[in-house]
């Protein structure tokens, strides 16, 4: 799929400002070996003003292709998200529903009291059941293996539990998932995690179908989003990239190459939370869509309001994320962020200390890609690159502020 840029002048923007961020990119980050290549897509209202494409993302060197294909990671989320609030908006689910009236097999689960280990778990009652929202907002109580902190998370790292290629499927995973405690009761606290995963599975069982079908019916399809999927085809793994990891012990290594990809075969556990494959120009499709309100050149997917529910900020209290989060992101970059159903939220801009809108959500992945929508200067930000984990990285702060700083006219 082909970007068509307009001119940058056209819609409030300074052209040169703007290639100040390719600058910046090239000499602090590939040029410096951080990030062996990076692309970035600017729009407003859907056009695009800005797409650039530098470096390498292939061991041997190769020039990283405009139709590259990136592991989006935790940008899977929002896309899983609209689609159980399609369903919702279908009244096959609301959002106070127990989790366990769709997953049966997380009925009995309880909260984390001793063990682990190797010791048997002891548990305590959960104050109230877990529900949907808890999913979409990740206050259910879940844990990620890679967040090193708790007996829990070391559990599933022993089951490789979050393994694609592992034992489970998702009806396994959720099978599981119910022998293992919570770290907190539901609404209690903010823990990044499977929960997303977990939502997949609700989809799974609300639809009669695999996750991948459905994701194809409800919005890859009526998108045109035709690069986009749990592994790249035989036809496009030509254009995915190499994926590196910096590791605090061995230091950069290549996590996967396209030539033993991960993603070049369709995956036994389909990951709602983090699985997917896509380009800029496909997920700049489903972006627009959002900002439109849930459509996009005619297709609908969502309605405004439903838009405005996901987007707004759901944690317990109105908080933000530094008042409720048990562990990763509670730092004091997310100062004045909240969280919605499936993104993050900007509450109160001056407090996160770089230029936004209240309202602007979002969320990046694990590979350091990120997605910005700000519905208040109809802004869409679509940054890939293949290095991960994004938390040692500041690019996308840096980068908001460097785009927004080539903003001429503002629409606030």
């Amino acid at each position: 799929m082909t970007i068509s840029i307009q001119d940058p002048a056209a819609h409030g923007f300074d052209a040169e400002r703007l290639a100040r961020v390719d600058d910046f990119l090239r000499e602090n980050y590939i040029d410096s070996g951080r990030f062996p290549g990076a692309q970035l897509l600017v729009s407003r209202n859907g056009a695009p003003i800005h797409f650039s494409t530098q470096g390498s993302l292939r061991e041997d060197g190769e020039a990283l292709r405009e139709d590259a294909l990136f592991r989006i990671a935790s940008m899977t989320k929002p896309i899983t998200s609209a689609i159980f609030m399609s369903l919702f908006e279908e009244g096959k689910v609301q959002l106070d529903t127990p989790v366990a009236k769709v997953l049966p097999e997380l009925r009995d689960v309880g909260v984390l009291a001793s063990g682990g280990a190797g010791v048997p778990f002891v548990t305590q009652p959960v104050k109230r059941p877990m529900q949907m929202v808890d999913l979409l907002r990740h206050t259910a109580g879940f844990t990620y293996s890679f967040q090193h902190r708790s007996a829990v998370d070391l559990a599933h790292r022993e089951l490789k539990l979050e393994n694609t290629h592992g034992n489970f499927d998702l009806d396994g995973f959720v099978r599981e998932l119910g022998k293992l405690p919570l770290e907190f009761s539901p609404g209690e606290g903010w823990n990044y995690s499977i929960a997303t995963d977990v939502l997949g599975a609700v989809i799974q069982r609300l639809t009669d179908k695999p996750l991948d079908e459905v994701m194809q019916e409800r919005i890859f399809a009526p998108l045109g989003m035709t690069d986009t999927g749990f592994f790249a085809r035989p036809d496009t793994l030509d254009r995915l990239t190499d994926c590196w990891f910096v590791d605090p012990e061995k230091g950069k290594r290549l996590f996967d190459s396209r030539s033993k990809s991960a993603w070049a075969v369709k995956p036994k556990l389909l990951s709602g939370g983090g699985g997917l494959v896509a380009t800029s120009a496909d997920y700049h499709r489903f972006a627009h869509a959002m900002l439109n309100g849930g459509e996009l050149e005619g297709a609908r997917i969502l309605s405004p309001k439903t838009v405005a529910l996901m987007t707004a900020n759901h944690l317990p209290g109105g908080v933000d994320l530094t008042r409720i989060s048990r562990s990763l992101f509670s730092e004091a970059s997310n100062e004045g962020i909240g969280f919605g159903l499936g993104v993050s939220v900007v509450m109160n801009p001056s407090t996160t200390l770089v230029p936004g809108s209240v309202g602007e959500y979002g969320w990046g992945g694990l590979f350091s890609t990120a997605l910005i929508i700000d519905p208040v200067e109809r802004l869409i930000v679509i940054f890939m690159t293949q290095m991960g984990p994004s938390m040692q990285f500041n690019v996308r702060r840096e980068l908001k502020t460097m785009i927004h700083a080539a903003m001429t006219q503002s629409h606030a």
